[in-house]
């Protein structure tokens, strides 16, 4: 078997001996050419009854997401599956920490499953648990931990969201980070945000009046961070060095170019995009918000939306009384993400059908605790 530490989906080989994830399928896929695959997925799930529930986050695929009986941001989906007790299969056609939160919010009686192992979050990986200890104790070393209250975006891995349960921390999502947020410096003096740099400084200059020059970026592949001691002890957020590869693509040249192709454009963005491509967005909110804001729209407004382009050519579908564009002229789809394909969930499915449980995903004791009082903190936010 041959390990490596580079990311597994950039490789296509390997596994990881510190990661459930991996490449390598137990069983044999069936030809994405295959014209029964649609019929057969329908099969898989009729025999399976109400022991299934498949969830699908909005960046899925068409071909995937038509199988999904919840369709949700990753939050959303795992409190779905929590709220599925006689479900015996989660099937969560997401990436992999979306699978562990669910494992987290569900019984033991229950088996989450993720149809390829391989569908990861590059966000959450560039935060691992033992670069967060390192930042730590950076913190302690320059006096500041005990004033410190960390909090981490959901897309973080299970690790993450209990370290900062063990450490007086919270869980946030792009809805109620402005929430979390002044909950934690209601805490403490200063927030550790994590692993994404952008939704953290959006939210404390945009929403809190925090300024630019009250947050500093942390850097996990510099000594101490990239930062001197009294930087540490002089910052109000702390940021991790962390991005979504896709919203982090949208540029401010992109607002300018659709604005200048589609006069009276309304731009509608992610908070995960760059601070430059929020201050010039007309909107700013989550995948639920943006959903609901292209609902809410009025008949022949022009959109362009910064945010995954899967949603966005389904939003396209959806509201076809409205123009529906993509920010960016340069297609971008979540790369990992997409990785949960037909082939895979019809294998899954009739995995489980036949009684085999396969990619099955699990959280340990300890950090489901931990993990858990992180995400109860979140819950408790008025």
């Amino acid at each position: 078997m041959t390990t490596t530490s580079l990311p597994l989906f950039v490789l296509g080989q390997g596994t990881d001996p510190h990661s459930e994830r991996g490449v390598d399928c137990p069983g044999e896929l069936p030809p994405a050419s295959d014209p029964t695959l649609v019929a057969r997925a329908r099969a898989a799930k009729e025999r399976l009854g109400d022991r299934l529930f498949v969830l699908g986050h909005h960046y899925q695929r068409d071909e995937v997401i038509q199988f999904a009986d919840v369709t949700g941001d990753s939050f959303k989906l795992a409190r779905e599956a929590a709220a599925r007790p006689d479900a015996e299969y989660i099937v969560f056609c997401g990436v992999h920490f979306m699978a562990e939160s669910a494992d987290i919010l569900t019984s033991d009686a229950q088996r989450v499953v993720l149809p390829d192992l391989a569908a990861g979050c590059s966000m959450a990986d560039m935060a691992t648990f033992n670069q967060v200890e390192e930042c730590w104790e950076a913190l302690e070393d320059a006096g500041i931990a005990d004033q410190v209250v960390p909090i981490t975006y959901m897309n973080s891995s299970a690790d993450i969201k209990a370290f900062c349960g063990r450490h007086g921390g919270a869980v946030c999502t792009s809805s109620n980070a402005r929430r979390a947020l002044e909950w934690a410096f209601e805490q403490g003096r200063q927030v550790l945000f994590l692993p994404d740099q952008h939704l953290g400084r959006n939210t404390a200059v945009l929403e809190m009046g925090f300024g630019l020059d009250d947050c500093v970026v942390y850097n996990p592949h510099r000594p101490n961070g990239g930062l001197s001691e009294s930087a540490l002890r002089d910052a109000r957020m702390i940021l991790w060095k962390g991005h979504c590869s896709v919203h982090g693509r949208f540029t401010a040249d992109s607002v300018d170019d659709v604005r200048a192709r589609i006069p009276g454009v309304n731009v509608l963005v992610h908070p995960e995009c760059r601070h430059e491509v929020v201050t010039k967005a007309d909107l700013v909110g989550s995948t639920e918000f943006i959903i609901k804001t292209l609902e809410a729209a009025p008949a022949g407004s022009s959109w362009a939306i910064g945010t995954e382009l899967n949603l966005v050519k389904r939003l396209g579908a959806m509201f076809p009384d409205k123009s529906v564009s993509f920010l960016d002229k340069t297609v971008c789809y979540c790369s990992t993400m997409n990785r949960i394909d037909l082939p895979h969930l019809v294998w899954a499915l009739e995995s489980l059908a036949d009684g085999h449980v396969v990619n099955q995903i699990t959280v340990d004791a300890d950090t489901t605790h931990w993990a858990k009082v992180a995400l109860d903190r979140m819950l408790a936010l008025p």
